[in-house]
C-alpha cells in the first residue's frame, strides 16, 4: 500500500499512517537536491537547514490525504538569497499538489464549496480562491464567437435578475452578467471581440439596455423583442379579468372557472369547449369580451404587417378601437408603444426576435432548483463552461457551391502545387474550431437529467 497510494513518480513513499478521517503519508522527493538560485540563477549553493513541508493531495478512499516531505533550504553564495528545495508536482502558489488544484476546480462546478472543504480539510476561502483561478483559466480557454444577432435579456438566479447575452441565430448563451445595470452591460459590450460584426440587438423595454447598446454598438439596430410587447396585451386582459372577478359573487366566479387559461390562449388555438365558454363569458361580461378582442387584434398588428409603415397604420387603427371601459388596462401598452416606437417598428424591417424566452424561464427554474447553496459565480460557470453543452456549428449553415471532386494527388505533388514543403501537414494548420456558446436546450437537458 505505501508504494502505490500516491501514484506520483516523483515521490518515494516511506510510510503511511491511517487515522479515522485522514491518511498521513511520509515521503521523500526522488529528484536530486540542489539546482540553481531562484533569484540570480547561480549554482553556487550551500545547505541552510531543513524543513518539513505538509502538502495536501486529492482525497483517497474517502479520506483526506497529506504528504509530509523533508525538504532542504539553500543559500546562494552569489547573491545571499535563501530558498527552499523545489518539490515536483506541487502547485507554485499553494502547498498542495497540482492534481488537487485541478480536482477542486472541476468539483466546484458540481458541488458546493463547503462540501469540497469538508472532503479536503481545507478552508472554504481557499476553495473559493482556487475556484476563481479555475474560472479565469476557463474564460481564456472558451472564446465564444460574437453573435451577429444578439439578444440581451434577463434571467432570475438566486433571487436577483441577471443579464443574459444570447446568440439568436444559434439559440445559445454567450455570457451571464452579475446584474443588469447599464454600466455592467456597457462594460461587457465594450470588451467583446469583433463587436462591429453585431448587426441587430433584441432587447426588452429597459432603458439601461438601450443606452448601453447605443453607446457601445452604435452601428447595430436595436429591436424591441416582439415577445415583450405582445405580452403586455395579455397583461391588460389579466387586469380586466381580475377587476371583474372582484365585483362578482362566489357563485358567479364559479361560472368563470379556468377563465385565465382560456383568455390567455389565442383564439385560433381554442378547442370547441373553450370557444363555447369564451362566447358565454363575453356575452355576459362585455368588458371581458372587449379586452379579449383587443388582445387578438393587437397580435394581428404583428402578424399582418409587412413593413414599419403598415405596422404603424395598423397600430393607430387598433388604438382608436380601444373602448373607454378597458382603456385603463391597456394604458401601459399604448404608452410603451409610443415611447419605444422606433425600436418596436424596427422589428417589421428586420424580423429578429428572441424566440426562446420561454427556454430562458425554464433554465431559470431548473438552475434555482438545483443550485441551492451555490454562489452566482459557480452557477454562471456551470451554465457557460460545461463541456458537451457548446455548439460548434452555425444553426443556419451558409450555402456552399457544389464542386467536382479532384482526383487524389500525392502529398508531395499537392504541396508542390501550392508552394508548401513536402512535410506540410494540413491538420496542423487548421483553424481552431469556433464556439458559439452554450446551447440552451442541451444545457437544460443536462441539468434536468442530473448530468451537470
Amino acid at each position: 500500500m505505501p508504494a502505490n497510494i500516491l501514484n506520483l513518480p516523483d515521490f518515494k513513499v516511506q510510510r503511511v499512517e491511517e487515522a479515522d478521517h485522514d491518511y498521513h503519508v511520509y515521503a521523500e522527493v526522488s529528484n536530486p537536491p540542489g539546482g540553481v538560485c531562484t533569484a540570480c540563477g547561480s549554482d553556487h549553493l550551500i545547505g541552510h537547514g531543513r524543513n518539513e513541508q505538509v502538502i495536501r493531495d486529492v482525497p483517497t478512499h474517502g479520506k483526506r490525504l497529506a504528504i509530509y516531505v523533508d525538504t532542504r533550504r539553500w543559500r546562494c553564495q552569489s547573491c545571499g538569497k535563501t530558498f527552499m528545495q523545489a518539490v515536483p508536482a506541487v502547485n507554485a502558489k499553494r502547498e498542495m499538489t497540482d492534481r488537487l488544484v485541478r480536482w477542486i476546480g472541476q468539483q466546484s462546478l458540481k458541488r458546493t464549496f463547503a462540501s469540497i472543504a469538508g472532503d479536503t480539510g481545507l478552508d472554504e476561502k481557499t476553495i473559493r480562491n482556487i475556484f476563481r483561478d479555475y474560472i479565469n483559466a476557463l474564460e481564456s480557454e472558451f472564446r465564444f464567437e460574437t453573435p451577429q444577432w444578439m439578444a440581451i435579456d434577463e434571467i432570475h438566479i438566486i433571487n436577483k435578475p441577471r443579464c443574459v447575452v444570447s446568440s439568436i441565430q444559434n439559440n445559445t448563451i454567450v455570457d451571464l452578467l452579475h446584474n443588469r445595470n447599464k454600466d455592467t452591460v456597457a462594460k461587457y459590450l465594450c470588451k467583446i471581440p469583433n463587436r462591429d460584426k453585431v448587426q441587430y440587438v433584441a432587447i426588452d423595454m429597459r432603458t439601461p439596455y438601450r443606452d448601453a447598446v447605443s453607446a457601445e454598438l452604435p452601428e447595430a439596430s436595436i429591436i424591441i423583442d416582439k415577445f415583450h410587447v405582445v405580452r403586455m396585451a395579455n397583461e391588460a386582459v389579466e387586469k380586466v379579468r381580475k377587476s371583474l372577478r372582484e365585483q362578482l359573487t362566489p357563485q358567479q366566479r364559479r361560472g368563470l372557472m379556468h377563465d385565465r387559461f382560456v383568455l390567455l390562449k389565442r383564439e385560433r388555438d381554442l378547442d370547441d369547449k373553450e370557444a363555447l365558454l369564451l362566447d358565454g363569458w363575453t356575452k355576459n361580461y362585455p368588458e371581458l369580451g372587449a379586452a379579449y378582442r383587443l388582445k387578438e387584434d393587437f397580435y394581428a398588428v404583428y402578424e399582418g404587417s409587412d413593413s414599419p409603415e403598415a405596422a404603424l397604420a395598423a397600430y393607430e387603427a387598433w388604438k382608436k378601437a380601444v373602448v373607454p371601459e378597458v382603456r385603463d388596462a391597456f394604458d401601459d401598452l399604448m404608452r410603451a408603444f409610443t415611447n419605444w416606437q422606433p425600436f418596436i417598428l424596427n422589428y417589421f424591417e428586420h424580423r429578429v426576435t428572441n424566440a426562446y424566452t420561454e427556454s430562458l424561464n425554464r433554465l431559470s427554474r431548473v438552475v434555482n432548483l438545483l443550485g441551492r447553496g451555490y454562489s452566482f459565480e459557480a452557477l454562471r460557470a456551470k451554465i457557460l463552461f460545461t463541456k458537451g453543452a457548446h455548439k460548434h456549428k452555425l444553426s443556419c449553415r451558409k450555402f456552399e457551391r457544389r464542386r467536382e471532386p479532384e482526383p487524389e494527388l500525392a502529398a508531395a505533388e499537392k504541396a508542390a502545387r501550392v508552394g508548401l514543403p513536402e512535410t506540410y501537414d494540413p491538420h496542423k494548420h487548421e483553424k481552431p474550431q469556433k464556439n458559439y456558446g452554450a446551447d440552451l436546450n442541451t444545457l437544460i437537458e443536462l441539468l434536468e437529467s442530473g448530468r451537470l
